[in-house]
């Protein structure tokens, strides 16, 4: 009989898979869950961490006020004080020429530069002469006519003072002296002109150019060289208007006195060459382009071509100088670097508490290096050289050589998985005990840890005890 026609039969399950299906996945779920329950319950407590707190480190500069002298920077050329076109006033051929006639030769005053064909003026002179002596025969004919007609006028027995001035030849004796000095007159434009044949150094000069040469035909006004003055040098320096309050010029008009000392700076066979002067006046006009003063500094004999016990080297005419202006000394002056300046005109400062203070100071001037202040700070003040990427009032700073301290004692446990969050990771670095535990060593108890000793190896905590 076949067990399925038994209705008192027991049932059996026809389809075992399925409730393996089932059961599995619930089963795993359950275990997973009764082992994170007991690794919950024996997991180590978290291990106590302090966070340390740095205050930022900052450069202090401590400042004092004392007696400043100004020093403003300024550039220029060098130029001559004196520049001449020279210009023939007579025509003809050039016959000769100094040795000396080319571009930066040097003349002495009343040099002769060259000379023109003077033939023409030669003659020209003799022919005033000529005429000078017809004169002067003309004029001693009318002064002994003059003469004999007043005898002949006294024999008449009648006053002189009633003759006629026709009879006393007067007329004719007044033209003979004007044709004298006419004649005087030509002889000496004729000498002036052939004078002129001969251009000569209107001072002690050194040529610039020439235009002409031997041989060469001019006329009337041909240009002939250009020439510069040697005695000295000039050099107009831009300056601020700010700045002419540092600087000691002399007055308008008031010539031969020396203002503030310059010391001009030009590179020169590759080496820097300094020369001293002085500023000896200004152009008392302000530039309307750039709005700026210009003042002027004068340089004695550039070339050394005057004096031979000329120290300083030669200073050519055109050559680009760096000027330094030593200007005027004010008291009670701080002088502090640029970069300690915040804003426009703010600054850091360390209390004596060692927290940040910020102060409002008065500037004076600035040059490329300093700022200096005239109020609003007093002597002994720390002012903060260190950039600081967040400034708040009243915030802690640390100077070099002071310890770090510690300014907030929360604390974090382990994550629950039993690995170090981040900030633990860096505590447990910075720990010291940390060193002794990864060499087999315990730290004793009540043992300073050495605060000094930052940079220790990150090691793994170590289960002793059941707690870390």
């Amino acid at each position: 009989m076949n067990i399925s026609d038994n209705p008192n039969s027991p049932v059996i399950n026809q389809n075992p898979s399925r409730a393996k299906k089932i059961l599995i996945p619930v089963g795993i779920i359950l275990i997973a869950v009764v082992i994170k329950s007991l690794m919950g319950a024996f997991a180590p407590e978290a291990q106590k961490k302090v966070i340390e707190s740095k205050a930022p480190l900052v450069d202090v500069l401590q400042v004092s006020p004392a007696p400043i002298i100004f020093e403003i920077e300024s550039q220029g050329s060098i130029a001559p004080r004196t520049e001449t076109t020279l210009v023939s006033e007579v025509s003809g051929q050039i016959k000769s020429v100094s040795d000396k006639f080319v571009a930066g030769g040097f003349f002495k005053k009343g040099e002769r530069l060259l000379k023109i064909d003077p033939i023409s003026y030669q003659v020209a002179l003799l022919q005033a002469q000529a005429r000078l002596d017809g004169a002067n025969a003309k004029l001693i004919e009318e002064v002994a006519r003059g003469q004999q007609a007043e005898k002949e006028w006294s024999l008449t027995g009648r006053s002189k003072k009633n003759a006629p001035i026709l009879a006393l030849r007067k007329p004719q004796l007044q033209q003979a002296k004007a044709d004298v000095k006419a004649a005087e007159a030509d002889v000496k434009g004729a000498q002036i002109k052939l004078d002129r044949t001969e251009i000569i150094a209107p001072y002690d000069a050194m040529l610039k150019a020439k235009m002409v040469d031997i041989g060469q035909y001019v006329t009337t006004g041909s240009q002939l060289a250009t020439t510069f003055a040697v005695d000295y040098a000039e050099i107009r320096l831009p300056i601020k208007e700010q700045d002419l309050a540092y600087i000691d010029i002399p007055a308008i008009g008031q010539s031969g006195r020396k203002g503030s000392q310059v010391e001009l700076s030009s590179i020169q066979g590759g080496k820097i060459t300094t020369w001293l002067t002085y500023i000896t006046r200004s152009e008392g006009v302000v530039d309307a382009t750039s709005r700026v003063n210009y003042v002027v500094a004068q340089i004695v004999d550039p070339y050394g071509l005057l004096t031979s016990q000329s120290s300083s080297a030669p200073i050519r005419i055109g050559t680009f100088v760096r000027a330094k202006i030593v200007g005027v000394e004010m008291a009670n002056v701080i002088a502090i670097p640029r970069k300690a300046v915040r804003g426009a005109n703010q600054i850091y400062l360390v209390g004596e508490d060692k927290k940040l203070n910020l102060a409002d100071v008065e500037i004076l001037r600035g040059d490329n290096k300093n700022i200096y202040i005239s109020s609003g700070l007093a002597e002994g003040d720390q002012v903060v050289l260190t950039k600081l990427a967040t400034a708040v009032s009243g915030m802690s700073l640390r100077l070099k050589g002071d310890p770090i301290p510690i300014q907030n004692d929360e604390v974090k446990p382990e994550e629950a998985d039993g690995q170090q969050s981040d900030s633990t990771r860096v505590a447990a670095k910075n720990d010291p005990s940390n060193d002794l535990i990864s060499k087999g060593e315990q730290p004793v108890k009540g043992q300073k840890k050495n605060t000094s000793d930052l940079k220790k190896v990150e090691t793994p905590a170590i289960r002793e005890g059941g707690k870390l």
